[in-house]
């Protein structure tokens, strides 16, 4: 393969190590269509008792074991979960062996739970996996252990909803309980095939602890709910090739479907320190060729995993089939990277005559320019939704707390509010991320503020009643006090919301208390002002959004970070900025989304109804005029399906 030397070894198809007779009520999967009619092989292979006693996962991750005793600091992990297994770090690695434990108690932990933000009953989830829509049922899947709110053991949790919002809990999909996944049944993606049938393909770790790739299929795809799921009897059917290690072969994408009537698909590698993203193709997702280029490769950004690609319309603001191409079409490649834990995505070419891609800006490459998000989020996935035409994406939003606090409230992680994504037309360089609408749904009483004046150094409290579960759409307008042309002293995010300039920080502070002790800074800083005169649709000035954490708690055995961007502001649009508050999590969207920042955040004292919302501008030289709607948000039920009503 070009560019692979073969210095890490071929990786050779592994094999079980008994064979046993099939096993009753795994059938074959039979795929209609011309070039889709094979049946699949009636011997199942199933895990020896060699390898069951090499696997020792649920020993070692039994966090149960583990007590919360107060300031103990002994409970923090020096190596951070899922290293040592081969994918991304899973545990927060931020926390010393020094930083103290905070005295949580059940109220704080029970405020933390969110009211309307995917999450399981119990225990600990990470990536969304193959997230469908199928016969008027949203289908999301996610990486989850049964076993405690720690990482380890992985199986595919899985949960059903009509609209996104409301979701009911089904039985897991997906165990580890064959050689070929026994060590984890890791990410993957769902591909819908015409009439109707469905085919999940997704990373096992085997026995012999090395990636492979497998499939699965529902065992009655007329079935709305997909409630029982088949393991291909032959897998694995595809494993690491000549060049590639054990462990960085991962993460298969949805699969598209080509003029050469082949379905192609991509996953997650590295060769060195390059990122890259393999391409197969296949006619029957049994048997898989592998094309002679990478469909793309940058140095110097480690391994990729979780890899999304998919089409996107330039003209039109309809989600796209991840089959669509052609004129009008452009494709996002998107990766999440290990070594630095973030999602980067660039939009550019696909040339399908030979499956590669290039981006339409190299600096804005993957891994070295945009990222989906810019705060506490990882390993994305999108599906289109062919029932509303678009493109839905999701995003698994982790603690940044100590696992002694997550145990001890029994849960850890959530996914983002699905998000739609589409192509920027202004910039040509974003895509721009929202809410889905569904969202709405939940909106209760709403207040409404008309160009309310903040001056320099003031805070503005905003009189709502309860900060815990609101929908918060603003607008700003500037007023320039000095003369033009005032340079500011600081760059970006600065250190934070208390260090003041020119023409920022100004914007909401959330899930802030009276006393302003605790609170969560949402803003925007300037670079420059008063200084753009052409009026066509131009970037006149540099404008950073930002979050702030560091004061959102008195806690110190959490990250507090200051995460933010640069995001494009063209000559014709004002400030803009829509947020979900949702107790422990706070999604902001700048500028329609073309930047977006997810923060977690876990007060001791601005919870239930000490929670406030304030307008404030920490700014020298300008005023703001701030005019905002906000909703209270209602709760949505998220509990175990009942299974005497399926309509």
């Amino acid at each position: 393969m070009e560019g692979i030397k073969d210095d890490v070894g071929h990786v050779p198809l592994l094999e079980a190590e008994e064979e046993e007779e099939e096993e009753e009520g795994r059938r074959p999967l039979r795929l209609r269509g011309s070039y889709l009619g094979i049946l699949f092989g009636s011997t199942v292979f199933l895990v020896s008792m060699a390898a069951l006693i090499i696997y020792q996962g649920h020993d070692y991750y039994d966090e149960a074991k583990i007590e919360n005793k107060g300031n103990n600091n002994n409970n923090y992990n020096k190596v951070p979960r899922g290293v040592a297994e081969g994918v991304s770090a899973k545990s927060n690695s931020f926390l010393s062996e020094t930083t103290p434990s905070y005295n949580w108690t059940n109220a704080m932990l029970s405020w933390q739970r969110t009211a309307f933000h995917f999450q399981p009953e119990r225990n600990w989830m990470n990536d969304p996996n193959g997230p469908l829509f199928h016969k008027g049922w949203y289908h999301l899947f996610y990486q989850y252990n049964p076993f405690s709110a720690v990482w380890g053991n992985i199986t595919w949790g899985h949960a059903v909803s009509r609209d996104l919002i409301h979701w009911l809990y089904l039985p897991e999909a997906i165990v580890r309980d064959m050689w070929f996944d026994i060590n984890g049944a890791w990410s993957g993606s769902a591909t819908l095939l015409p009439g109707g049938e469905i085919v999940m393909l997704y990373t096992g770790y085997t026995h012999q602890q090395v990636q492979v790739q497998n499939l699965a299929y529902p065992a009655d795809a007329s079935d709305p709910l997909l409630l029982n799921w088949v393991k291909y009897a032959k897998n694995p059917v595809m494993v690491p090739p000549p060049g590639i290690g054990p462990n960085d072969f991962r993460d298969p994408t949805t699969a598209w479907f080509g003029p050469d009537n082949k379905w192609t698909l991509t996953l997650g590698s590295m060769v060195n320190d390059s990122g890259l993203s393999l391409v197969y193709k296949t006619t029957d997702f049994i048997n898989y060729e592998l094309n002679d280029h990478f469909l793309h490769m940058v140095p110097g950004t480690g391994m990729w995993e979780c890899v999304d690609f998919y089409p996107v319309s330039i003209n039109r603001s309809v989600g796209l089939d991840t089959s669509a191409n052609g004129p009008g079409v452009k494709h996002v490649l998107k990766a999440s990277l290990d070594d630095t834990k973030l999602d980067y995505y660039s939009i550019g070419t696909y040339f399908i005559e030979n499956d590669t891609w290039i981006p339409d800006d190299p600096d804005l490459d993957v891994g070295i320019g945009l990222r989906l998000d810019y705060g506490k989020y990882y390993a994305s996935k999108s599906f289109y939704d062919q029932n509303k035409q678009r493109r839905v994406l999701w995003g698994w939003i982790n603690e940044s707390d100590s696992e002694v606090a997550d145990i001890t409230k029994g849960w850890a992680s959530l996914q983002t509010i699905p998000r739609t994504v589409l192509y920027d037309k202004k910039t040509g360089t974003n895509l721009l991320q929202w809410p889905v609408e569904e969202i709405e749904s939940l909106r209760l009483s709403s207040h409404e503020f008309k160009e309310l004046l903040v001056k320099p150094g003031t805070v503005v409290p905003l009189h709502i009643g309860p900060a815990t579960q609101l929908d918060i759409i603003a607008e700003f307008e500037i007023e320039l006090l000095g003369s033009e042309g005032i340079v500011n002293n600081v760059e970006g995010c600065g250190v934070g919301a208390v260090e003041r300039s020119a023409f920022g920080p100004f914007g909401i502070l959330a899930i802030a208390n009276d006393q302003l002790s605790e609170l969560t800074p949402i803003y925007f800083r300037l670079s420059n002002y008063g200084n753009g005169t052409s009026t066509t649709t131009t970037i006149t000035t540099s404008t950073s959004f930002c979050v702030d954490e560091t004061r959102s708690s008195k806690a110190p055995d959490i990250s507090k970070q200051v995460f933010g961007s640069k995001v494009p502001v063209l000559n014709d649009e004002k400030l803009s900025l829509r947020v979900l508050v949702d107790h422990s999590i706070i999604e902001s969207f700048a500028q329609g989304g073309r930047t977006v920042i997810s923060s977690r955040v876990y007060p001791t004292e601005a919870i239930y109804g000490a929670a406030r919302l304030f307008l404030f501008n920490n700014a020298t030289d300008i005023n703001i005029k701030a005019s905002l709607k906000i909703w209270q948000l209602n709760s949505a039920f998220i509990r175990p399906f009942p299974f005497h009503d399926t309509q």
